[in-house]
């Protein structure tokens, strides 16, 4: 006798087997995820560090070497690798597969704030994060405008995309390609510097001590409570240019004297174009049990969001999303 034939005289166990089967695949079509790769933690620990107008030579003996050296000797980490470029140190702690990368990354903070002290001084505090390693975006979203510039659209993403894409399910970064944050430039003549006896430090001295944020705060009388509030920085292009940088029987010099003082971006080391226009590039990043088909349908939908809210002339659209693959 057959296995099968135990179905055959019982008819009845038979349905009662079969809806067993039909309710297990129901189940398992709505509750198991659909993913392009298996779940496996991968997870790299990168320290970054910048110094400013540092060579690379600097930033390899003196900040890169202490940072790898220190944090070597962290558990759980399979390699280092490490760049040093024109003021910018960025140290990789790749850690084993599927290796506790909370913990390794709260012991190599640990192994940062050890070694802090032995940094040149004017580099900024080396900042720690997790990264999932070899991960890909799974989805790139393009903000594209012909009035205005890639500063000006990093300062919209910044402030208001960005955020709302962090918030979806599973998404671990946003990163941002081609734009720049806005900045106050500063485009000092040398000639007319030279002319008046000025060189760029006593201008950096200046501008550190005329634009400070002040916290005076407040006056406590028998039945009042006044706070005061001390207008101790620079808002405005005119503020900036009318600052007083020497004084001496020749009169006042003011930077609009020997620079040309304009807002613009930080750097403009990168820019990025879709379709001819230039713009800036967003992409989301998952994390290692994030869904793509889920973090792409949350960002679909908050494209036409983003896009009401946008300024005239600036165009929101998804250039790619690996969901169509999947």
């Amino acid at each position: 006798m057959h296995f099968t034939d135990l179905f055959i005289r019982r008819p009845i166990l038979s349905v009662v087997v079969s809806l067993l089967i039909f309710l297990v695949g129901v189940t398992a079509l709505f509750g198991l995820p659909i993913r392009q790769y298996p779940n496996l933690e991968s997870a790299t620990i990168t320290v970054e560090t910048r110094f400013p107008g540092a060579t690379q030579e600097v930033m390899q003996g003196f900040v890169t070497q202490p940072i790898a050296q220190s944090i070597a000797t962290a558990s759980g980490i399979e390699y280092l690798t490490s760049i040093s470029t024109m003021g910018r140190s960025q140290v990789k702690a790749k850690l084993v597969l599927n290796a506790d990368s909370d913990r390794a990354l709260t012991e190599i903070l640990a192994k940062v704030q050890q070694v802090k002290y032995r940094l040149p001084e004017g580099a900024f505090d080396p900042v720690v994060a997790k990264i999932t390693d070899g991960a890909s975006a799974v989805q790139y979203i393009a903000f594209t405008s012909d009035q205005h510039s890639p500063a000006q659209l990093t300062d919209f993403v910044t402030r208001v995309a960005q955020p709302m894409f962090t918030s979806i399910r599973g998404v671990a970064s946003v990163d941002t390609f081609g734009g720049s944050g806005l900045a106050m430039r500063v485009w000092i003549d040398p000639v007319k510097m030279a002319a008046r006896g000025l060189a760029a430090s006593d201008i950096a001295m200046v501008l550190r001590a005329n634009n400070v944020q002040a916290a005076p705060g407040q006056l406590n009388g028998g039945l009042t409570i006044t706070d005061i509030t001390a207008t101790t920085d620079l808002r405005s292009l005119d503020d900036f240019r009318d600052m007083v940088i020497k004084t001496g029987d020749e009169g006042l010099v003011r930077l609009r004297d020997i620079a040309t003082v304009e807002i613009g971006a930080q750097n403009y080391d990168s820019s990025a174009a879709s379709d001819g226009k230039r713009g800036v590039i967003v992409a989301l990043t998952p994390t290692p049990d994030g869904n793509p088909l889920e973090i792409v349908k949350g960002a679909n939908s908050l494209i036409p969001v983003i896009q009401k809210s946008a300024p005239p002339g600036v165009e929101v659209r998804s250039t790619f999303d690996v969901a169509h693959f999947v």
